[in-house]
């Protein structure tokens, strides 16, 4: 750092905080170490009696703190987020959309393991609404070498670290298997649970019917479902593997490409995912979907609604994290279930 005189300080970095004290009013840091000095700046350092200043002398080859951060955000922003202005060298992304928000996590890590840099995010795969804070970002020094950010454009390549993904489903058929439903012996409470879901991400359950547990019936309304144009088809209960408990077999009967039948999340064992050809999933809703807070539907919900296809490996990699604890006052997604 060197000292320079305060009326020829525009354009030069703070190297320390500036108090300011003003009797019955104001006592605290008028100006924060890493300010860039603007010529509006001068007659109020003036008149809180700094004469000189101590300033960062710039180098070639170094940045300062904000710009260190600007370049890290220019590698992590992608679409649909915004970023606020630099404060003392922290830039922080915002969601402009409710959406799935998602993180490449091997190149986060890779720009991360370079030192005196680092950018810190929500977990991947998690909805975010809109306005909510998404990652923040910045160098561990007030001034750091340009080699090492150019080491990290190069780690992360060309794409963006996050992005925010709108929900693109908006129409889902329903089918409520069951014949204690069917013939009106009980109440149908999965349905109500089920709309109030989907709702959260903007879905409609367009077409729905009751088949009771005829396996024929089942898969006949699966197929006409799909046939309709809906983005997804729900079919709940019948998910055991007790011998009257058809939706397992109906759901491949229709030809769909079975993910997996079982999940290593509790609750949701039982869960079933497919695809027909086109990409339009089936899900098999297990009947703890009916009555715990959150499950496996919670998790696979949000990446569906967003139109990501689910891989077998990426669901088998959820029964780390795939123990819901049923918290007496639930915080979802906010919390270790499914993470």
């Amino acid at each position: 750092m060197k000292e320079i005189r305060t009326v020829d300080a525009a354009g030069h970095v703070l190297c320390h905080d500036m108090t300011q004290i003003i009797p019955g009013e104001f006592k605290g840091a008028r100006f924060r170490k890493g300010h860039i000095v603007q010529e509006e700046d001068i007659p109020v350092l003036l008149s809180m009696g700094k004469e000189t200043l101590f300033v960062w002398e710039r180098t070639p080859g170094m940045l300062h703190e904000d710009e260190a951060a600007e370049r890290l955000r220019a590698l992590s922003q992608g679409q649909n987020m915004h970023a606020t202005e630099p404060k003392e060298g922290k830039i922080e992304l915002i969601a402009d959309c409710d959406g799935l928000f998602t993180v490449d996590v091997e190149r986060l890590y890779q720009v991360n393991s370079i030192e005196e840099l680092m950018i810190a995010t929500r977990h991947t795969a998690v909805p975010v609404k809109k306005g909510d804070k998404l990652a923040g970002m910045r160098v561990i020094p007030l001034v750091i070498g340009e080699e090492k950010l150019r080491e990290a454009e190069a780690a992360c390549g060309s794409e963006p670290l996050m992005q925010v993904l709108p929900y693109r489903c908006r129409r889902a058929g329903l089918v409520t298997t069951g014949g204690e439903v069917a013939k009106g012996l009980i109440t149908d409470k999965f349905t109500p649970v089920i709309i109030e879901k989907l709702k959260e991400y903007g879905i409609e359950v367009t077409c729905r019917c009751t088949p009771g547990d005829d396996r024929g019936e089942i898969a006949a309304a699966v197929k006409a479902y799909h046939e309709a144009g809906v983005d997804m088809i729900l079919c709940t209960g019948g998910m055991s593997v007790d011998p009257d408990d058809r939706t397992p077999g109906a759901i491949r009967d229709t030809g769909v490409r079975i993910v997996t039948y079982g999940a290593p999340v509790l609750p949701g064992a039982m869960f079933l995912l497919g695809y027909f050809e086109d990409g339009v999933p089936v899900m098999g809703l297990p009947g703890c979907v009916m009555y715990a807070k959150r499950t496996i539907f919670d998790l696979v919900l949000p990446r569906i609604a967003a139109g990501l296809p689910i891989t077998r490996p990426e669901l088998m990699k959820m029964g780390h994290g795939g123990l819901c604890l049923g918290c007496e006052s639930c915080t979802f997604p906010n919390c270790g279930f499914g993470r």
